[in-house]
């Protein structure tokens, strides 16, 4: 399968790049920083040099893949339209060149469903990119493609385990972290599989 990967310098874009390239598919990766990704050398990964920003830029990368992650994040914390405007670059190139499979990493938080003290913290420390995900969320919602939102609890730099809990009401249970080569994993199983579609899925040990 040929998946195009927005975000793939981060953590968790560099994660999925190295799942989804040593599983066989083929990668086209959208970087703004090519110091940052370190899979330039990997025969099925093609690197693209852009911003997101950018909508010639998109085009360029979605042209001829099956399917599309998103692992976008936001600069800081203030407030930001960022995320939702990647996102309507990507749903109109993905509805210009016929792919409608989308993989996006969100956050959980998006709809204020961590309960308790956490829960509040985060609506308050994270309230702008929180609102910002949620927008783009609600522009794949209101598109015709595919998608799946992962919404994972705190990040973690840690091994891929492939056990983890989902909630799709929610978040799970008590749970507080994850891995963000699980969180890679969910996706990657889910563009896979044909599972979890125009799901929103919490995420956590």
């Amino acid at each position: 399968m040929k998946i195009t990967v927005f975000g793939a310098g981060g953590g968790t874009g560099k994660e999925f790049v190295r799942q989804a390239a040593e599983q066989g598919h083929e990668i086209k990766a959208l970087v703004r920083t090519p110091s940052k990704f370190p899979f330039q050398q990997t025969p099925n990964v093609t690197m693209i040099v852009g911003d997101a920003l950018q909508f010639s830029a998109v085009m360029e990368a979605v042209s001829g893949s099956d399917a599309v992650v998103s692992c976008l994040g936001a600069d800081g914390l203030g407030k930001t339209t960022v995320l939702s405007e990647m996102t309507g670059h990507i749903i109109r190139a993905m509805q210009q060149n016929g792919v409608k499979r989308l993989g996006y990493v969100a956050s959980a938080g998006i709809h204020r469903e961590i309960p308790g003290l956490r829960g509040k913290m985060a609506a308050m420390v994270l309230r702008n990119v929180l609102n910002d995900h949620l927008r783009a969320a609600e522009l794949m919602k209101e598109s015709d493609l595919e998608w799946t939102i992962a919404r994972p609890m705190r990040l973690m730099d840690e091994p891929l385990t492939g056990t983890y809990r989902t909630s799709m009401d929610s978040v799970p249970k008590d749970g507080q972290k994850i891995s963000r080569a699980d969180v890679a994993h969910f996706i990657l199983s889910s563009i896979d599989n044909g599972t979890h579609i125009r799901e929103s899925a919490g995420l956590a040990y």
